[in-house]
């Protein structure tokens, strides 16, 4: 049940294909990180990113992976760099070569609850998913 949310500046336009991306990526997430369910993806284009002293239009994309607790940092560090790879690999077009891309995994907090409609989950949507509790069949 892996959260992500990936933001990614739009200009220049064209260099990233988030379908593809996605394609790959969860796949990747689940079975890295040993997780169960599906992953849940945000992707977020972003209008401005600061950062590159040139003035030149710069890629930037970040990728942020919430698992629920229990995974070794070791783990969540090999995960990291196997998003990079897939990144780099993902980055095509003229703006590619500028690209700058960061990951982190981390875990999501006690706070944290799932929800959904419940003719969909065919239950009460507070027990659905929440830290300690086991995942939904």
């Amino acid at each position: 049940m892996p959260q992500l949310a990936i933001d990614y500046s739009s200009r220049p336009a064209g260099v990233l294909d988030a379908d593809a991306l996605a394609r790959e990526l969860h796949p990747l997430v689940v079975e890295e990180s040993g997780s169960t369910g599906v992953c849940k993806t945000l992707f977020r284009p972003v209008e401005t990113y600061v950062g590159d002293p040139t003035g030149q239009d710069t890629v930037f994309v970040h990728v942020e992976v919430g698992l629920m607790p229990g995974r070794s940092e070791a783990r969540k560090a090999r995960l990291s760099e196997r998003i990079l790879a897939l990144l780099a690999r993902h980055l095509t077009g003229d703006g590619a070569a500028r690209a700058v891309f960061s990951v982190e995994v981390r875990d999501l907090s006690a706070s944290y609850r799932l929800g959904a409609v419940p003719a969909r989950s065919g239950g009460d949507t507070a027990t659905l998913c929440r830290p300690g509790a086991p995942a939904p069949a």
